[in-house]
């Protein structure tokens, strides 16, 4: 690991952590933006003539896409031409100070640019290069473009995600971007640096967002296994299967999750709306459930949300709100857990986003700064890695690189 660090890791399990992050639109960016709020050192590269597409992404906070401000936070940003030569000459520099290169594109892409794995590891034998893509580096798929529905589609996701006709129903949050991308990213990184700390050598890692999120399925699949033909034509348990765990309309047009999975939970939920009949029930499938499913719809008619949830709460029956996103911040658990914040930008004002999941009592992470304007630490980069202020005036007239602080003549 180089010395040669810029300032501005608090703290966090990851402080000394440099990562080059090439990644754009949400699986990459999330992903990173994880890894820099647990103390890495993240410097997001990009083209100032293409930039990462998010940043023009509707809707806006002042001239700043939400999206972008959403999943970009304490990252440094180095803009540069990276397709020219002098561009390159930088990223290589860079590689020499740095533990892992983070890229989104598609298998051969960065080799076609001169940034791929090999050239790299030749200016750094220690560094780790993450190549997250939709279908992975290799298979039939390798090349096609693919976006969070077309994965959760093939890994049989949106396929038990059914609407009450049996419809598949797109699901609110991006699942592969998210469980494939982003959080598969975070693991392989941590898991290749641990690596890098027993063998003292990098390596190349070959994220799929579809094989990252297909295990997802793993429950769906034992059952289906176990019981295809007793399971066919239905919604598999968790999914909508059974009454016992399934959500519910109330009177106020609102919804309550009921997930009394065991019957510990089942009985207790029976004896306290009185019907006693429905204990033996509990994993009721086909016709007896749907039967089940009708009386329980009925029942819950009857309150709303608001007054199910108080009276459930002096019981241990796991029956929760479902919540919508304007009632997100004010859940009382929620905050306690600090998962909101809000943070100063330069241009927006203050910028609320979701607070660190992972809580560290001895390295806590810090989320040290809201997402950088385009090229902001440009120059603050090269001068920590010894570029004189000439030669970064040179780079600056030749358009090579942007500093949004400086704010030179260029076109983006």
């Amino acid at each position: 690991m180089s010395e040669n660090k810029t300032a501005g890791n608090s703290g966090g399990p990851l402080k000394g952590i440099r990562i080059l992050d090439f990644s754009r639109l949400y699986p990459g960016p999330l992903g990173t933006m994880l890894l820099a709020d647990m103390g890495a050192e993240v410097i997001k590269i990009e083209d100032p003539l293409q930039p990462d597409y998010v940043r023009h992404f509707p809707p806006f906070i002042g001239t700043e896409s939400a999206a972008y401000l959403a999943f970009n936070r304490s990252k440094k940003s180095l803009a540069m031409r990276y397709r020219e030569e002098a561009g390159q000459r930088i990223f290589y520099d860079l590689v020499q100070t740095a533990d892992v290169v983070v890229e989104q594109f598609r298998p051969g892409v960065m080799d076609r640019m001169g940034l791929g794995y090999q050239r790299a590891r030749e200016k750094n034998p220690k560094i780790i290069y993450l190549s997250l893509t939709g279908y992975g580096q290799d298979g039939p798929y390798a090349h096609q473009a693919g976006h969070d529905l077309n994965y959760i589609g093939i890994a049989g996701i949106l396929g038990q995600t059914l609407s009450d006709d049996l419809a598949p129903a797109i699901p609110g949050p991006q699942m592969a971007d998210v469980a494939g991308g982003a959080y598969m990213l975070v693991i392989a990184c941590l898991s290749a640096l641990f690596a890098r700390g027993r063998t003292g050598e990098g390596q190349q890692v070959d994220l799929s967002m579809l094989d990252g999120v297909l295990p997802l399925m793993t429950l769906q699949m034992a059952q289906h296994w176990a019981a295809p033909e007793t399971l066919k034509g239905e919604r598999l348990p968790l999914s909508g299967g059974l009454a016992s765990y399934n959500a519910y309309r109330c009177s106020d047009g609102k919804y309550v999750a009921l997930a009394a999975l065991e019957p510990k939970f089942w009985e207790v939920f029976c004896d306290w709306v009185e019907k006693p009949r429905w204990k033996d029930k509990i994993y009721a499938l086909g016709a007896e459930c749907r039967r089940l499913k009708k009386e329980m719809t009925d029942l819950f008619q009857t309150r709303s949300r608001d007054e199910w949830v108080q009276s459930a709460a002096r019981r241990d029956i796991c029956l929760t709100p479902v919540l919508a996103l304007d009632e997100l911040e004010n859940d009382p658990h929620l905050k306690a857990r600090k998962m909101f914040i809000s943070q100063p930008h330069p241009s927006c004002g203050n910028v609320k986003s979701i607070g660190v999941p992972i809580k560290f009592r001895g390295t806590p992470a810090v989320v040290r700064k809201a997402s950088p304007l385009l090229g902001q630490d440009t120059a603050a980069i090269l001068k920590d890695m010894g570029y004189t202020p000439d030669r970064i005036k040179s780079l600056h007239l030749d358009k090579i690189i942007f500093d949004g602080a400086c704010n030179p003549e260029i076109k983006i």
